[in-house]
């Protein structure tokens, strides 16, 4: 799949035998020390799931999906790797607790691991792109960042909560079903996004004064006598 990264050659030497993967230009855990644009986000979500889909299409559980195992080429493609911890799907599947701590289903972390699995901790990749910020399990509310989350579509808000539910069978039952719903969701997030920030430019730049005065009534109101209003300027 063009979103997982491929086995270029497998050559053995010395007893040894050398896997070879095309190189990347950095991991996602590299390019979220920067801020990231909604629409950047998006799109390596919609990419990680696409790779994601087409394992569970396979009947193949990755395991072990976060940043550090997503890498990134040139024109923003994203490749999933490190296929080592997978599972082969079966009705019951026990396994041991692999996997990373943070990005890895209470459920997993059992030796449970599932398709949930991996749209868990797909969600919570997503959420750090939105937000920033990765919850720590026992998730405890207000999750960090949730603040900022909530100013996106709501769409895009229950897909990133939904998919992070701490009970499976919440969840979206596999990647593929995730991928459709942000998909859908995209636009009206891009969208939203999108007027909301030419509101608020447009505010600024209406009124600036008016701006700077909201600012310091909030910095200020509590601790200064603000309650007069200036003749001149306002």
């Amino acid at each position: 799949h063009p979103n997982s990264l491929s086995l270029k050659n497998a050559p053995f030497g010395e007893g040894h035998c050398l896997i070879v993967f095309p190189l990347g230009d950095k991991t996602l855990t590299d390019r979220l020390r920067a801020r990231m644009a909604l629409r950047t986000a998006l799109d390596y979500g919609i990419q990680l799931l696409e790779a994601l889909s087409y394992a569970h299409q396979h009947r193949v559980i990755h395991c072990d999906v976060k940043p550090d195992n997503l890498i990134l080429f040139g024109n923003d493609r994203l490749r999933l790797s490190d296929f080592g911890i997978a599972k082969v799907a079966q009705h019951t599947i026990v396994a041991s607790g692999s996997g990373t701590i943070g990005y890895c289903a209470p459920q997993q972390v059992m030796g449970k691991p599932s398709f949930y699995s991996d749209v868990y901790s797909a969600g919570l990749v997503l959420y750090r792109m939105l937000t920033g910020h990765l919850p720590e399990w026992p998730f405890e509310e207000p999750l960090p960042g949730q603040s900022r989350l909530k100013k996106l579509h709501p769409d895009l808000v229950q897909l990133v909560l939904r998919s992070i539910d701490v009970d499976p069978r919440r969840r979206f039952p596999s990647c593929q079903q995730m991928l459709t719903a942000l998909e859908r969701a995209r636009p009206r997030a891009l969208r939203a996004h999108t007027l909301r920030r030419n509101k608020k430019k447009a505010e600024v730049g209406a009124s600036w004064q008016a701006v700077r005065s909201r600012q310091f009534q909030r910095q200020y109101s509590k601790v200064l006598e603000t309650n007069c209003t200036c003749t001149a300027c306002s």
